[in-house]
């Protein structure tokens, strides 16, 4: 037979006589319940005691009904502990408001501590005693208007808990770890919220969301500093050189050399900005000063992350359209499709993006729109460079650029062969909080197909992901 783990906490009335806690937690002991927190709380009553077992649900039963029928239970609920730190000013009566928020709400206070640490703030941990989880989403949206909160524990296992308990517990950890204020707490908690409820429907646990999403951030934070670690890669050509640079998190980004000055085609996230520019500045003599473009083959964030590098960025047309409604604060063309608004959101929070200015973009576009069909040519640094839309599958915008017979497909096509073992943790993430990272899966199936088919051995390959193809003789 399969029994269920959970945890339970029971409010227990100790009679002013010796042996009284003793009997209480032999009862609990015999039956193979494990103690795992005793709080005392005389401003309730001094006979009051909250004991936190756990065990075997069917066992919990049995202790719940002994102290029952013994008279050493208050009374039959379904209450909740949750452990909470309130972090506030240290000055004079901050505590006043949230006391009387929790009276309001007529919760108990089963454990409270605070402890100076020479800083502004003071840190109150609270055990509050809930008899209504219901109760719980309207509380921390009230008390978070009067300071931060961060949930420490609480029993996972109570299906009927709110879940802005995770939200809260989520977004604070992320918050820890990419320095995120309120507004930006706020903001995930509230597209977390949005991503659980689009995978409710296809009935998976709201705790894969927070789960999935929590590991985004991990990895984000994990890469950043001295954990940055690209592969780097370089290949010389007749008159240009290529360097790769292929970051753990994010797309690749490459850089075409020569004397004229450094065009990069795409750039990763936004948050690797410091370590971008410290390794560029190692790769490159006077990086700072040498004159320095972008050409993007497609609008999606981790792709756009050292924008305010350059003076001049090309673009194609709907490109240009995306990066307008994203300065005008209008939702892009990936956040107006339902599916995929609230990681795009989340994924701009995480990442610190913020879109390239008007002034900064120049339209490749010279021929009226064709799918697979070339829109456009420019000389750069005096290379030639040409334009072909793609269709949309991937990403509204996308478009492949070439030089000579070197290709740069963007994310039309990538390389998962050649990702190495941390980008193959951080890849998996989107497919499953976006569902698919396509935003129409048969176009992206048919364009990729037939990019595909168009490419020989003697095409140079540079992917938006994974390793690049050097051609047959390197």
């Amino acid at each position: 037979m399969c029994y269920k783990k959970m945890k339970k906490t029971f409010i227990t009335k100790i009679p002013d006589k010796p042996g009284s806690f003793l009997k209480t937690v032999k009862i609990i002991s015999e039956l193979g319940l494990n103690i795992t927190r005793v709080s005392y709380n005389n401003s309730i009553d001094t006979n009051t005691l909250f004991v936190e077992v756990a065990g075997e649900s069917d066992d919990i039963k049995k202790a719940y009904s002994i102290l029952k029928n013994d008279g050493f239970l208050f009374k039959e609920d379904n209450a909740n502990v949750i452990l909470m730190e309130f972090k506030m000013m240290d000055k004079p009566g901050i505590l006043l408001p949230i006391l009387e928020l929790i009276h309001q709400y007529n919760f108990n206070i089963s454990y409270i501590s605070s402890q100076e640490n020479s800083t502004d703030y003071q840190y109150f941990r609270m055990a509050l005693y809930i008899d209504n989880p219901y109760k719980v989403d309207d509380f921390l949206k009230n008390v978070t208007n009067l300071c931060e909160v961060r949930i420490i524990t609480y029993d996972k296992t109570e299906k009927n808990l709110d879940n802005t308990v995770f939200y809260i517990s989520f977004a604070n950890g992320a918050a820890k770890k990419l320095d995120l204020n309120k507004d930006k707490i706020n903001d995930l908690i509230s597209n977390s919220n949005l991503i659980m409820q689009i995978l409710d429907e296809k009935n998976l646990s709201p705790y894969k969301t927070f789960e999935y999403i929590a590991k985004f951030a991990d990895l984000l934070s994990k890469y950043r500093g001295l954990n940055f670690a690209p592969r780097i890669s370089t290949r010389c050509f007749k008159d240009y050189t290529i360097h790769a640079i292929e970051p753990e998190c994010g797309s690749n980004t490459y850089i075409i050399e020569n004397k004229e000055g450094l065009i990069f085609v795409d750039s990763g996230f936004a948050i690797y900005k410091d370590e971008m520019v410290k390794l560029l500045s190692v790769m490159f003599d006077d990086f700072t000063n040498r004159k320095k473009t972008l050409i993007i083959t497609h609008p999606d964030i981790d792709h756009l992350g050292l924008v305010s590098l350059f003076d001049k960025i090309y673009v194609n047309q709907i490109m240009y359209e995306n990066f307008k409604l994203e300065n005008e604060q209008r939702p892009n063309f990936r956040e107006q499709y339902r599916n995929h608004e609230p990681y795009v959101k989340i994924s701009k929070i995480l990442s610190k993006y913020t879109p390239p200015l008007m002034q900064q973009l120049i339209v490749v576009d010279d021929l009226q729109q064709r799918d697979n069909t070339m829109i456009g040519e420019t000389i750069i640094n005096g290379l030639h460079f040409q334009f072909y839309n793609g269709n949309g599958g991937h990403s509204k915008g996308e478009m492949i650029i070439t030089l000579d017979n070197i290709v740069f497909p963007g994310d039309i096509i990538v390389n998962p062969t050649g990702y190495t073992t941390e980008q193959k943790e951080f890849n998996q993430l989107a497919p499953y909080l976006m569902s698919s990272v396509n935003m129409d899966s048969k176009l992206a199936k048919y364009e990729r197909e037939l990019v595909q088919k168009k490419l020989t051995d003697e095409n140079v390959v540079c992917y938006g992901h994974g390793a690049p193809y050097w051609g047959p003789s390197l």
